[in-house]
């Protein structure tokens, strides 16, 4: 059949008219139908303007049709128009044929910017962020300018690349061509200012001449990300206070996100409410972040509540609360909601795992261990790092680090955290030669991070003087002593070896010292019976350091206590109780009455037992301390009355029985000592043994109480026979 070729009359009007209309309705499958009849006719219209609109048409309904169309425009030689060639790229971009759509890009010659905006949003809905940046500077080379939907796009692409300085840039180029205008645009820029300077967000927040529920939400968000939690609520605030748009979702999620770091569950309360009446109480990202939050602020049975309210929850919901009953030491809740999530056909992964290690770390049953690691195999999670490197961790820290070192050997690839946990691994078990051993393979492939240097530190406080000294070395070496973590560790290791000059220099060389370094080293100078040191330390961090907490006090008091300067510890201690900052705890009163007692100012201390609060009072060490005080000076008057009151208190603790039982036995009331053991046998209660560290030769010798195991123990047990001997024959002269 030949085709005719007609000259542009009213009937060829008419169609093209139609499917122009059609188009602008969205009436996709009209479009298409009307082009149908037109081919069918044999009519070929030269006016290009017609076909964007049916290949928009195809883009809709099927690649075949718009495939079929676009080979007809080729023969026609129609597709060299812009606006041809624009449509079929858009087409075969939404249709994922990119090789298609550059190649008709790198036929054009008339390239405008609808064309380039078609490659630079395919760029970046690739999910390649870089991908849709190198199209974007291409086409500022070719000189382009750019959409406010591209310029939004480059600039969430800016902020997924952290790239601050290009992004400064596109804001210099925004204002000299006049496009900041736009709200979306400033939005865009807000977003990627929040998450690398939140000065300079905040400084172009304040300048913002309108804002939507958008730029509320990203400088809440920012805040909250950057760690300005304060300022999040601030803004939060405000926005309620200004009454010009109300907060969605995203909104909401931003100050959870603050209120959990803060720990404000009067807020979390507030805007819990806001979100019920604001329609958001279903929405499951709303649900996971309160349930989150609920739990970071120590409130659990309300992020129960909303988890059990929740209409939809994924793994991340059931994660959520899993660490939050284990964050809050809810051990048998958080297994007994694992078993649950079995019964509903929850699919774990990684996360759930680590939490159910913590829990099974804390019940100290290898058999449950072990039961998690055949999980960890069946589901083939052996290869993340974060769930290995936490088994590592359960079976150093529970006194399985044979098991540990056995796993870490089975690891194809071993990171940082992997080789610090097995040298923190044997430390805590009491090899710290073996700990050394593994550092010195680490650092042939590794490079330790402030946590190794802090286990390294921790292994050699067991070993000599000599080694302590070669971790600090190590720790300068690699410039880490400044830090505040490993300089406060160092001059804590150098106090236990009551090395209190090398820990005074240690303490001197953080860079930024924080109230944990002031109370280490105010607690070094009272272990070392330097009190009036410590004291003076004391008094030049309340002029010139961080504002002291409750550690801080209690270092002060215990040097008080354990130097004799009793009343400048009262001192101490009444400021606390009548400035309420900070609000004196049970280790406080615990520490007041040691000291009072050990000045056998024991009437003293018992009126300051009567006058604690009652919550505080019912609190066994406290009376053991007062006990022991009582026996130290002869006063046996008080001691069956406190006797019956401690055991009271905590009648499956070994120790109240056995102190109690040596105070009769040395009253010589032997029939009470036998009874009050004879209970404590009963009750199947036994005392920890005690044990001492001896080094000899630059090597640690662990010895327990008891133990004839050690194959030293019979030169130990004769070396403090014949001391023993020595010194009876030294007083008896």
């Amino acid at each position: 059949m030949s085709l005719v070729i007609r000259p542009l009359g009213s009937e060829l009007a008419n169609w093209v008219l139609r499917i122009k209309d059609s188009s602008a309705g969205s009436r996709w499958k009209d479009v298409f139908l009307q082009y149908r009849e037109f081919k069918r006719a044999g009519v070929q219209s030269l006016d290009h303007t017609m076909y964007p609109s049916v290949m928009k048409a195809c883009s809709a309904l099927s690649f075949a049709h718009g495939t079929s169309v676009h080979a007809c425009l080729v023969k026609q030689g129609l597709h060299f128009f812009t606006s041809v060639a624009n449509s079929a790229m858009d087409f075969y971009t939404k249709f994922g044929s990119w090789d298609s759509a550059l190649k008709i890009f790198g036929w054009g010659e008339n390239r405008d910017s609808v064309s380039w905006n078609i490659i630079i949003h395919r760029g970046f809905s690739l999910g390649d962020s870089s991908d849709g940046l190198r199209w974007f500077r291409k086409a500022r080379v070719a000189g382009f300018e750019p959409n406010v939907s591209t310029l939004v796009l480059v600039s969430h692409a800016f902020r997924e690349c952290g790239d601050v300085v290009d992004g400064m840039k596109l804001h210099g180029y925004l204002i000299r061509s006049g496009l900041l205008g736009s709200l979306s645009v400033r939005n865009s820029l807000l977003g990627l200012y929040g998450d690398v300077d939140i000065a300079a967000a905040v400084d172009m927040f304040d300048e913002m001449p309108e804002r939507d529920v958008i730029s509320w939400s990203v400088m809440i968000s920012g805040c909250a990300n950057r760690g300005e939690s304060q300022m999040a609520c601030a803004l939060f605030h405000d926005m309620l206070c200004s009454g010009s748009c109300e907060p969605d979702e995203v909104t909401v999620l931003g100050v959870f996100n603050a209120c959990a770091s803060l720990r404000n569950v009067s807020l979390a309360r507030l805007v819990h409410r806001i979100a019920i009446c604001r329609g958001f109480y279903e929405d499951m990202y709303v649900g996971n972040a309160l349930v989150d939050t609920y739990s970071k602020c120590g409130v659990v049975d309300s992020a129960v509540e909303v988890f059990d309210q929740m209409p939809q929850r994924n793994i991340v919901s059931w994660n959520s609360l899993l660490s939050g009953l284990v964050g809050n030491d809810q051990y048998s809740e958080s297994l007994s909601l694992f078993e649950m999530m079995g019964k509903e056909g929850v699919e774990t992964d990684e996360v759930t795992v680590v939490n159910l290690l913590q829990t099974c770390k804390k019940f100290a049953d290898p058999l449950q261990y072990k039961s998690v690691h055949g999980h960890v195999l069946h589901r083939a999670m052996e290869s993340n790092h974060l769930v290995v490197n936490s088994l590592l961790d359960v079976y150093a820290k529970c006194n399985l680090v044979d098991l540990a070192w056995r796993l870490f050997k089975g690891l194809k690839r071993r990171d940082v955290v992997s080789w610090s946990t097995m040298i923190a691994g044997f430390a805590n078990c009491g090899r710290p030669d073996e700990a050394l051993v593994v550092y010195q393979a680490m650092v042939e492939t590794e490079i330790p991070n402030a946590v190794t240097i802090l286990n390294l530190i921790d292994a050699c406080s067991l070993l000599s003087e000599k080694k302590s000294k070669w971790a600090h070395g190590i720790a300068i070496r690699k410039y880490f002593a400044e830090e505040v973590a490993v300089g406060t560790a160092i001059l804590d290791m150098y106090s236990k070896c009551g090395l209190i000059e090398s820990a005074k220099k240690a303490f001197y060389q953080i860079r930024n010292k924080n109230i944990i370094s002031w109370s280490a080293m105010i607690t070094a100078y009272g272990m070392n019976g330097l009190t009036r040191d410590a004291l003076a330390l004391l008094d030049q961090l309340e002029l010139h350091g961080p504002k002291p907490n409750a550690v801080t006090y209690l270092a002060a008091l215990s040097a008080c206590s354990h130097g004799g300067m009793v009343e400048e510890g009262l001192s101490i201690f009444t400021q606390m109780v009548q400035t309420h900052n900070p609000e004196p705890g049970i280790e406080h009163y615990s520490c007041i009455v040691d000291m009072l007692g050990r000045a056998g100012r024991l009437e003293m201390a018992l009126d300051l037992i009567n006058g604690m609060p009652e919550k505080l009072r019912a609190n066994p060490s406290l009376w053991s301390g007062f006990l022991s005080a009582c026996r130290s000076y002869g006063n046996y008057k008080l001691i069956p009355k406190i006797v019956s009151h401690l055991l009271e208190l905590d009648p499956s603790n070994s120790a109240g029985y056995l102190l109690a039982s040596s105070i009769h036995a040395a009253n010589g009331t032997w029939e009470d000592a036998a009874r009050l053991r004879s209970l404590a046998n009963r009750g199947g209660l036994k005392a920890e043994a005690g044990y001492s560290i001896v080094h000899i030769d630059n090597k640690a010798y662990r010895f327990l109480a008891g133990d004839k195991s050690h194959p030293l123990a019979a030169d130990n047990f004769k070396s403090v026979c014949q001391l023993h001997r020595c010194l009876q024959k030294t007083l008896s002269m």
